[in-house]
């Protein structure tokens, strides 16, 4: 047996691999950056790949399973992440695969009818999440909520949002979400998110890791129907806030703003409106703050940044954000 390793593969390469996992109902991810074959005489029997940390579109042929090669194939992606600085690594998969990868070093994360998330990492979001530190005990008693947010970068409409959660409840946790992409690194989100609030005493700003809204990024190449992914994501994501999140910090109270503009957003709104209730968690709608007869939003003003508007964002942004802005180190 061979084994072939490409970053990634491209041309027949690329081909091959792309028939092999359309033969097994699978697709490609465009996003791979690594892949691994496994062929004998030519004949391909087993492929995975990776991007980043994320171990995608494995697949082995079937008249060949249970031979032990999806083992083969993990340990190759797994020791390429390593080789690649990444320790943790995550892995989508169906529902009916996840003890197949258990028996791999891989850990549950969360579950629904269409997906599974697993980690190579025992108890890795409990010790994410004890990590964010203690609920102060007296907040136990009230009505602690939380709001997930980009903030690609902080605005008045994220503030705004933010006050109005806080006027609600005892505590709110904010959480930043920490994904790579974009205009603003996650550091500096969570700087301005953190100097945005200094002045509400009830909110704790917060990383989100790997687990909220986050492409540990959710693949599509073993869901059919495409045009589900979104929905299927967001049934995961909502799934992991709600056990990881939620449940540990007494929250219950899920702060939201309308979405008069992102589709995507409007449809993962309607989902949180849907499942999180049943689960005793409220879900929340502030109506959006505008400015110029539009609601403020992170892509607004990134636009005028392209274009060096400075003194258009200002009425979009506090203080602190349009401080970052003026020195040059948020153009982009």
């Amino acid at each position: 047996m061979e084994i072939e390793y490409a970053y990634p593969p491209k041309g027949r390469q690329l081909e091959r691999v792309r028939t092999f996992l359309g033969a097994l109902g699978l697709g490609w991810d465009e996003g791979s950056q690594f892949t691994v074959n496994l062929t004998e005489n030519g004949r391909m029997l087993a492929s995975g790949s990776r991007q980043n940390n994320v171990l995608k579109c494995i697949g082995v042929a079937a008249d060949h399973q249970g031979e032990g090669l999806t083992a083969s194939i993990v340990t190759e992606l797994v020791k390429d992440a390593l080789y690649q600085g990444f320790s943790h690594c995550f892995l989508f998969t169906k529902p009916e695969n996840i003890t197949r990868f258990e028996g791999l070093g891989f850990w549950l994360i969360a579950e629904t009818a269409d997906a599974a998330l697993l980690e190579n990492r025992k108890n890795g979001v409990p010790a994410f999440v004890d990590a964010l530190g203690p609920v102060d005990h007296l907040a136990r008693g009230g009505k602690r909520g939380a709001v997930v947010a980009h903030c690609n970068p902080f605005t008045k409409g994220h503030l705004y949002l933010i006050e109005e959660a806080a006027r609600r409840c005892s505590s709110l946790d904010l959480f930043i979400l920490s994904e790579p992409g974009g205009v603003f690194p996650p550091g500096v989100r969570m700087e301005l998110a953190i100097r945005g609030t200094a002045h509400l005493a009830t909110v704790q700003v917060h990383p989100t890791g790997a687990y909220l809204i986050s492409s540990v990024t959710f693949p599509e190449y073993f869901i059919q129907d495409r045009d589900r992914v979104p929905e299927i994501h967001a049934e995961l994501d909502i799934t992991i806030f709600a056990q990881y999140f939620a449940k540990p910090r007494f929250i219950v109270h899920r702060f939201i703003g309308t979405e008069p503009h992102s589709r995507l957003t409007a449809m993962y709104n309607q989902r949180l409106q849907a499942l999180l209730p049943p689960r005793g968690i409220e879900v929340i709608e502030i109506p959006r703050l505008e400015a110029g007869g539009a609601a403020i939003s992170a892509s607004r003003v990134r636009d005028l940044l392209r274009q060096s508007r400075l003194e258009d964002i200002r009425p979009l942004v506090p203080d602190s954000t349009y401080e970052y802005l003026s020195q040059g180190t948020g153009k982009g």
